[in-house]
């Protein structure tokens, strides 16, 4: 399968009691805040996040594939954005399945909530670790990510995320991540796609026309979604 496979286990987790309580909208002196931090230590003792992720080298480019040793995955823009790119680091990140069994009851939906950011954040700084170590590894330098069912929904469709796991083999087995029928990764805080070094700036927000999407970190550029939709014949008739 090309080159080896590796697993991050040892990853620091920082549950800042004070972003947390501004993340949650909770006051330090409300009522919610000792229930809030009951919750938030079982999270701290408990949560640990893990990635995997492995060196890979493109084989070869079609007209709207990319094909990464021996597999194929479908979508013109991650054609269009790896035009000059040869290597690649396909990865999945996660909160960890520890932080799912925490109890909590079923119809509390603000501690659903509560516990929910906790577990976003875990991410986030699971992520971020991540990425620094690929960038101190391997040198990269400026990098970009794309990810399967980010953006529109036929930007890379989210049905892609089969191929991106089989670069991997059993993920469940290697960080306890889960693939659901319809797609989604289990636990629900976790990602999954390919890094790759980059001389434009990119994110995949840039092709996403949902203008009120909570995560969006990019705008939304029109010249690039229409040069990757050029050669399909497709034109775009939003306007920002």
């Amino acid at each position: 399968m090309g080159n080896e496979i590796e697993v991050l286990t040892q990853i620091p987790v920082d549950l800042d009691r004070d972003s947390l309580f501004r993340r949650c909208h909770i006051k330090a002196e409300s009522e919610y805040a000792s229930q809030f931090e009951v919750i938030l230590e079982e999270a701290r003792h408990v949560a640990r996040s893990k990635a995997v992720y492995r060196e890979a080298f493109i084989d070869s480019k079609g007209e709207e594939t990319v094909t990464i040793d021996g597999v194929t995955l479908v979508s013109r823009a991650l054609r269009s954005i790896l035009e000059k790119v040869e290597r690649v680091f396909p990865y999945v990140a996660t909160c960890g399945i520890e932080l799912d069994q925490i109890k909590l009851p079923g119809d509390d939906l603000l501690k659903q909530f509560w516990l929910d950011e906790i577990k976003a954040t875990v991410l986030d700084s699971c992520r971020a670790n991540l990425n620094n170590y690929l960038d101190n590894r391997y040198a990269l330098g400026k990098t970009a990510s794309m990810s399967p069912g980010s953006g529109d929904v036929n930007v890379w469709p989210i049905e892609q995320q089969r191929e991106l796991f089989s670069l991997f083999g059993d993920v469940n087995k290697l960080i306890g991540v889960k693939l659901t029928d319809s797609y989604l990764m289990v636990p629900n805080k976790t990602v999954s796609g390919l890094r790759f070094p980059t001389e434009v700036n990119f994110r995949s927000c840039m092709l996403c026309h949902r203008e009120n999407c909570p995560g969006r970190s990019a705008p939304f550029r029109k010249e690039m979604w229409d040069s990757i939709q050029r050669d399909s014949g497709v034109q775009s008739t939003k306007t920002v």
